[in-house]
């Protein structure tokens, strides 16, 4: 089953990760479990977009202003929750202050 693994940094954690840190993440990327994974920019650069009464309304910044900002994601491929709970924790932000959020991927 695939399930998606949502990163999120604290905030000042945001920038680029230390070496060690990114050298973590790119072993991850060597495992066959994972189907694909990315790092997102700050979250300084998103857009959010909502459509009030008809008309697109865009803000600078992310959805929501909050201590932990969406730092990447990664869509595994793992035989449970419990292989995906197990590769979650493997992602250096779960122990560096952020957390990482598992779902099942929906296809249609």
């Amino acid at each position: 089953m695939q399930y998606a693994l949502i990163v999120y940094n604290e905030a000042e954690y945001d920038a680029a990760p230390p070496d060690e840190v990114h050298a973590e993440y790119s072993e991850l990327a060597h495992d066959s479990r994972f189907v694909d994974m990315a790092q997102l920019a700050p979250a300084a650069t998103a857009t959010s977009v909502r459509v009030a009464g008809g008309r697109t309304l865009t803000t600078d910044g992310p959805f929501a202003d909050t201590k932990e900002v969406l730092g990447g994601f990664c869509v595994i491929e793992a035989a449970n929750l419990d292989d995906a709970i197990d590769l979650a924790a493997r992602i250096p932000a779960a122990r560096l202050g952020g957390g990482v959020e598992i779902r099942p991927v929906v296809r249609r």
